[in-house]
């Protein structure tokens, strides 16, 4: 709907199905132009358009970078079913009446068109828009904004097939070697949709001095292309955390997981706009650069398939952890401590633990005080600590 004047009362846009929340490459958009005037009106054309276009726009220093990519162009003149019109083909709308004008089109195959998409720097939008064209008087025009959603499906063997990769970096302390920090990640697959998890395998190595924290992080990664140039804008989307690891340790997650958060799928098919994701492994490392690995990830549309592969990891998942709490030795019940009588207060406060977030403020160096624990009744302790699907080893 738009501001009308006096002789024109409504004048909108309306689709033969308001409830549908996208449209697909291959669908056919169809409508009606509803028009209601005060007054006797002629209208010379009704022209209806149907534009789908994609827009790069942001300044680079004193330079305005724009750049446009046209994906859907369409035009029709349509007219009233039933209505007596002149030689010209103008007619004469009275009040008291409602008038419609039907009009329909089909959007372009698939590859030929790219999903709807509102970004920081960009947009791909797609809309019809009604012309009522009126002699000696300035058109009117109206439109409506309809979404396009391109289907993507990740049950393909590329997608499916698993990916890793590992790293490494020497860490130094005042120019000063000071140890390495290492890093060895896989996950199942690549192809993602919204709400699954993604199981990641990964080993971490510390041999420096410092204590370390291993995340993980899904991030997206939006590139905008215009007048030449390229800008990036990166974004994370959600996170998880390991338990600190000291000098001279390890740490391996076993399934260890995090779920894809409701978001846009990617968006591959644009020559000026890009959207990208990658879940990022890394340990931050107090006072020097994160050791970073990107493993991409492609997110598809939801419903597309089936998605055995996922139940079959994730049944895997829970079957390996079920055979290793069967292989663990379960210690007998600790003796009763309730007969210890020593004080049992420290003397010195204990070590501060690390903030979970990005930032420097975490020592770099480890220092432990030295505390006065009572030595506790003699039991048999299993030789390996297990925090949920984490597991803390000593370094070879």
């Amino acid at each position: 709907m738009v501001a009308m004047t006096k002789r024109v009362k409504t004048f909108e846009v309306v689709f033969n199905d308001p409830s549908k929340a996208f449209y697909c490459s291959g669908d056919k958009v169809a409508g009606k132009i509803v028009v209601e005037v005060s007054e006797v009106t002629r209208v010379s054309a009704m022209k209806v358009l149907g534009i789908g276009c994609a827009k790069v726009e942001y300044a680079k220093g004193k330079q305005r970078c724009r750049e446009e990519n046209e994906y859907l162009r369409y035009e029709e003149v349509v007219h009233l079913d039933d209505q007596p019109a002149d030689t010209d083909g103008s007619v004469i709308l009275r009040p008291g009446n409602k008038y419609e004008y039907m009009f329909g089109f089909e959007l372009p195959q698939q590859g030929q068109i790219v999903s709807s998409y509102k970004g920081k720097f960009g947009y791909v939008q797609y809309y019809v828009k009604a012309l009522m064209e009126r002699p000696a008087q300035q058109p009117l025009e109206c439109k409506k904004h309809f979404e396009v959603e391109e289907p993507l499906d990740v049950n393909t063997p590329d997608l499916l097939s698993p990916t890793g990769g590992m790293k490494e970096k020497n860490v130094t302390c005042m120019f000063i070697p000071d140890g390495q920090v290492s890093l060895n990640a896989k996950i199942d697959r690549r192809g993602f949709c919204e709400g699954e998890d993604i199981c990641i395998n990964a080993k971490f190595e510390n041999t420096c001095s410092r204590i370390v924290v291993p995340k993980a992080a899904i991030i997206s990664k939006h590139t905008y292309q215009a007048g030449g140039r390229t800008k990036v804008f990166r974004q994370k989307l959600s996170s998880v955390r390991g338990n600190h690891i000291i000098s001279g340790m390890c740490d391996a997650w076993q399934g260890k997981s995090i779920r894809v958060p409701k978001i846009k799928p990617s968006m591959l098919g644009c020559n000026i706009i890009r959207v990208e994701y990658a879940l990022m492994i890394y340990i931050h490392i107090p006072g020097s650069d994160k050791l970073i690995l990107e493993l991409p990830l492609v997110i598809g549309t939801a419903g597309l398939g089936s998605r055995t592969n996922s139940v079959s990891s994730q049944d895997g998942s829970v079957s390996n952890a079920s055979q290793s709490w069967v292989s663990l030795r379960m210690p007998s019940a600790p003796p009763s401590y309730c007969d210890i009588t020593r004080d049992c207060r420290l003397d010195q406060p204990l070590t501060p633990l690390l903030d979970d977030f990005d930032g420097d403020d975490s020592p770099i160096f480890m220092h432990s005080p030295t505390f006065q624990f009572p030595p506790p009744p003699a039991y048999t302790e299993v030789d390996e600590e297990y925090n949920g699907n984490a597991r803390m080893l000593q370094v070879c």
